[in-house]
């Protein structure tokens, strides 16, 4: 257990940073971002140095990152050249689970064409708001309340027709917002992987291992055969160190320093802990059920130590509190971690914030 725990932080960048946190994007290939703070922090701890929010969101303005649906339903943030391969394999699936849904809403073919045509020539002078694409909805006779505006965008994004891009800059608080722009004009042209189901097993495995196909299908939203599937086509581009358990094939060097003991401050819906089937590796039932997913789907921020979940922490980026300092809450069910670390921990999500 120590081992795989090892392995997996040093995976997943957290005790072996990448050099910037498009560097740690491409590394994962997709953090689960629906709390969009979240999803940047997520590439923050992930860099080497003082990795600020700034930064992460000049990358979404320079057009290096999107967030979106790539699997499971789920926002994303994802390096924008990897989108359409990524979308090829899951986007199909996506939209028959959504499809019970859909229908709920009264949402077809034709309505989401409808909304394409008035999204693209109201995104032509530039990228709109979420609140700006519903008004462009009710113009043309199409009501979005209900879900129905949520879901109507979610089919494009998962076509591929829309991808959340710029960051909407606040001077009061954080930004909690991105403008929606067409993947067209947003999304640079690439070439497809040679295999691209086997690419995306390679890619979980260099982000998350180690993992087996469970965990995979879990992530990516696949059915299980086709996870399996995925595990027979890339075998010789991954290493597996125990039965059904893989490793990439070249591993990121670890940081200077780096001690898996070190408290760290997960955000939200954290990869670490959000990722696989089976999450009793890195949380006891105590802490899970403290964690998450609770009954609304939410996952807390998590401290961590010993690549094991030891408490929560949570912090306001609302306007007037996003200077507040985060506060820890740690399980009584759990070994405590030094005060002064968990403090050390919390400081550099707070130095990160701050300079937005």
């Amino acid at each position: 257990m120590t081992a795989l725990l090892s392995e997996r932080l040093r995976s997943h960048r957290l005790t072996a940073p990448a050099r910037t946190p498009v560097d740690a994007a491409r590394h994962m290939l997709a953090v689960q971002a629906q709390e969009f703070l979240a999803g940047r922090w997520a590439l923050g701890i992930r860099s080497a140095g003082s990795p600020t929010l700034a930064a992460v969101d000049r990358a979404f303005d320079r057009g290096d990152l999107v967030r979106t649906h790539t699997m499971r339903g789920t926002l994303h943030v994802i390096p924008a050249a990897d989108l359409r391969w990524v979308l090829s394999l899951t986007g199909e699936r996506q939209l028959r689970q959504d499809a019970a849904r859909q229908r709920q809403l009264g949402i077809d073919d034709a309505l989401v064409a409808r909304a394409e045509a008035a999204f693209r020539e109201r995104l032509a002078d530039g990228g709109r708001t979420r609140t700006q694409l519903f008004d462009d909805l009710s113009a043309i006779g199409v009501d979005p309340v209900g879900q129905r505006g949520m879901h109507i965008l979610y089919a494009l994004n998962v076509r591929g027709v829309l991808v959340q891009g710029p960051v909407l800059h606040r001077d009061d608080a954080v930004s909690r917002e991105q403008l929606f722009v067409l993947a067209e004009d947003w999304i640079p042209e690439g070439p497809m992987p040679a295999d691209p189901l086997a690419e995306l097993f390679v890619r979980y495995i260099d982000g998350h291992g180690p993992a087996g196909a469970d965990d995979f299908g879990w992530w990516s939203g696949l059915p299980i055969t086709t996870a399996r599937e995925a595990v027979e086509r890339a075998r010789d581009r991954v290493r597996e160190v125990a039965e059904g358990l893989f490793v990439g094939l070249v591993r990121p060097r670890r940081g200077i320093g780096a001690d898996a003991a070190r408290p760290l401050a997960l955000p939200m819906f954290d990869e670490y802990y959000i990722a696989y089937a089976d999450r009793s590796r890195v949380a006891s039932p105590e802490s899970m059920a403290r964690i998450g997913p609770g009954r609304n789907g939410m996952v807390r921020a998590g401290l961590l130590a010993d690549g094991r979940i030891v408490g929560a922490w949570k912090h306001s980026a609302a306007v007037g509190r996003h200077r507040e300092d985060p506060v820890a809450e740690l399980f009584a069910t759990e070994r405590a971690p030094e005060p002064g670390a968990v403090a050390s921990a919390l400081r550099r999500y707070a130095d990160f914030v701050a300079v937005h």
